[in-house]
Parts: C-alpha cells; structure tokens; sequence
C-alpha cells in the first residue's frame, strides 16, 4: 500500500477551487486541511495559508517524526520533557512504555496476597504435595498473607518483600526469627511469587530479590557413647524403639512421630519410609543395623505405632535419669550420622538412609566429629542380658 505524503495540493469542491494539505494519519488514512482559493495568482491568500501549514508540517515530520505531526504544542513540548529526562538513562519513551505496560497489564490481572496464597496451596493440594509442606506453605505464606492483607501482589515491591523479611519476630519471646528460620520464609516466598508469575498476576519474583540472610554455621551437637547407653538404660520399655532408632537409624523426629511397626522389618533389615512419611516426599529405606536389631527383637510382633503418644514427657524423664543436661538439636540423627561416617566411610549409602539427594551435607556437617575408634564402640552398643547393664565402655579413648 502506497504510504500518504505530505503535499499541497488544489482541488474543485462543489465548483469552488481550494487548497489542501495532506499529511498522514497516525494508524491508517490521511488529515486533509482546506482553504479556498481566491483565483488571483499574485495574491492568493488561500495558497499563502495552505503552504504555512505545509511547511508546519513538513517540520514536524523532521523534528518528531510521522507521528508528531499530529502533536498539538502542548503534546510536543511534554513529549520533549519525558524524552530530556530519559536522556542520561541512554532510553526511549518506547522503551519506558515497553518496561512500564506489563506492570500495567499485570495490575489488572492481579489478586491480593490473601487470594495468591489460598490459590495456591489448592494447587499445591490437587498436584499431590505432602501434608507436611502444605502445613509449611499454609504457616509461613498465612503470615504474608496477613501482614499485605488486601494489597494486590502486582503493587507489592521489593523493599517491602525485604522489610517484612527483616522485621519477622518469634510471637512469644519478641525476638528477631534466626538466619535460617527467615530464609525459609524467603524460600516459600519464591515459590509463591513464582507462581504469581506463571499466572500474570505479578511481572517479576521480588522474594529472589530480597537479601538472604547470613547463617553462620553452628556446629553439630552429639551425645557422647556413655549418655547414648545411659539413655537406652534408663529408658521405659515403650520409649525404647523411639531412641533406638534414632540413635542406629537417624530417623527425623517427625518421621519417628508417623513409623508404623509394620514398616520395620527385621527379617529383611530394612525400615522402610514411606514417601507420606518423609519429609522429602520420597520413599526410602534405612538399613537396620545389627545393634540396632538386637535392640528391637522383641518388639517383632508389634502392629502399631512405634512412637508413644506421651513419648515428649517420657523423653525428659528419661534423659534426667541418664543425667543428660545438654540435649543438642536433632542430638539422636546427628549422632547417628556422625558415627556412621566415621565407621562406615561411606559418604554415598549414609546420605541415601538420611535422605539427602547428594552427600555434600553429609562432608559438610558430620566429617571428623568423631573418632574411628568411638564410631567402633558406638555400633557395639547392645542390649545386656537380663540383671546386667548395658556393655561399659572406657573412660578414655586409646
């Protein structure tokens, strides 16, 4: 399609003769501007109009382009103003209208943080996600929640996203949450923001954004071989599989908390961690280790629940008795973790019985917290017979 020019042209209108200037639409078509001839060739004062506007125009098209040429004054001079200011950032207006349209265009989309959240965790539900991450989702995300209530996802910024992080406190003492409690808020805030973007509710992730914060890395707490017996001497006959398997299988607490006699078999020495039970999701089985046998024989026909319901109460009594006053976080998993490294060396076949994808955890945490020598004695640890004590060990190590 040929392209409108800018030209003067005469024309006969209803038998009266007239200039006119064309120059084109912005879109499609073309502007036409009349004025009427006089006739005279030497003092036309039609043509002296038309050809003023025509050079208008033509100016225009040099100054702003096609399109500015149907800029009235005002229009022109806001447009320089944007354009000036955009200058020293090396843009356009194209480019500030390329970047700025799809948050528009998200706003419009969008939900509040309320409705992004319910959205979801029903999502999250109908793809098959265990109760354990729906409860962490459901916790973290209801704060969010909450804390924007009513605020569209697609107006929340960054620096809002990293003072709320900053700012999250325990409810009961006040304090600020730990490095590594906020960074799985932030963790579960990239899932959600993710999602939001997937769904055009929001045009970029502002929880990756926002700054980790720092863990230091604390060293892993273990109990030693005298207060790991002490502990499987003083213990009721009910709590006994509990430490047990902690301490020989290193088992999570919460996967302790759901262990059903059914999934341990002695025969095949092997307890198995169904994927609805695992904190990962995923299916896995643990080697049940001689010792560890030995300890949990008579409890072979037991059709129930391994874990007692009272068993937080019967757990302190317990490690007053074995006189524990320090019990390190996770103290019965990272004692496993640590003796078996060192007694076993093998990296590999320990991350897979505690559920790790890979072993870099494994070197990370557990490497060189014990010697060979203890990890020998610690795998010895058995049941005595009936009137005597648990095998006793020396006071110091060779």
């Amino acid at each position: 399609m040929r392209k409108t020019a800018t030209r003067l042209t005469k024309v006969k209108i209803n038998g009266g003769r007239y200039w006119c200037v064309i120059w084109p639409k912005i879109g499609k078509g073309r502007n036409r501007r009349f004025f009427k001839s006089t006739g005279r060739s030497d003092d036309d004062q039609g043509k002296r109009e038309a050809e003023t506007i025509l050079r208008t125009k033509l100016i225009d098209q040099q100054n702003y382009g096609t399109a500015g040429r149907e800029f009235n004054e005002k229009q022109r001079a806001d447009y320089l103003a944007r354009r000036e200011k955009l200058m020293p950032f090396a843009k356009t207006i194209r480019d500030a209208v390329a970047f700025y349209l799809p948050h528009l265009q998200a706003a419009n989309r969008s939900c509040t943080a309320a409705e992004l959240v319910a959205e979801l965790l029903n999502i999250k539900a109908a793809d098959g996600a265990s109760e354990r991450y729906l409860g962490d989702l459901k916790s973290r995300l209801g704060q969010f929640a909450a804390d924007f209530d009513g605020k569209p996802v697609a107006e929340i910024t960054s620096s809002e996203v990293d003072q709320w992080l900053r700012s999250l406190s325990d409810k009961e003492t006040g304090k600020l949450l730990a490095a590594t409690t906020r960074n799985n808020f932030r963790r579960v805030l990239v899932v959600a923001f993710n999602y939001a973007m997937g769904k055009g509710y929001c045009v970029a992730n502002l929880a990756k954004k926002s700054a980790e914060a720092k863990v230091v890395e604390s060293v892993v707490g273990i109990l030693t071989l005298e207060h790991t017996a002490a502990l499987l001497e003083h213990s009721p006959p009910e709590l006994l599989p509990f430490i047990a398997i902690g301490a020989f299988a290193g088992l999570r607490r919460a996967e302790l908390e759901r262990l059903d006699w059914r999934e341990v078999d002695l025969e095949s020495g092997l307890i198995e961690v169904t994927s609805a039970k695992a904190k990962s999701a995923r299916r896995r089985f643990v080697k049940i280790h001689q010792n560890l046998a030995q300890w949990l024989t008579q409890y072979a026909q037991h059709r129930e629940t391994v874990t007692p319901p009272n068993y937080r109460k019967l757990l302190e009594r317990t490690r007053e008795a074995a006189g524990i006053q320090d019990w390190p976080s996770n103290a019965l998993r990272h004692g496993f973790a640590s003796y078996h490294l060192a007694y076993f060396n093998d990296a590999a076949a320990l991350a897979l019985e505690l559920g790790h994808t890979n072993s870099s955890l494994v070197f990370q945490h557990y490497r060189q917290l014990v010697r060979p020598k203890q990890a020998e004695r610690y795998w010895k640890i058995t049941p005595a017979p009936v009137g005597k004590k648990i095998v006793a060990f020396a006071a110091h190590e060779a």
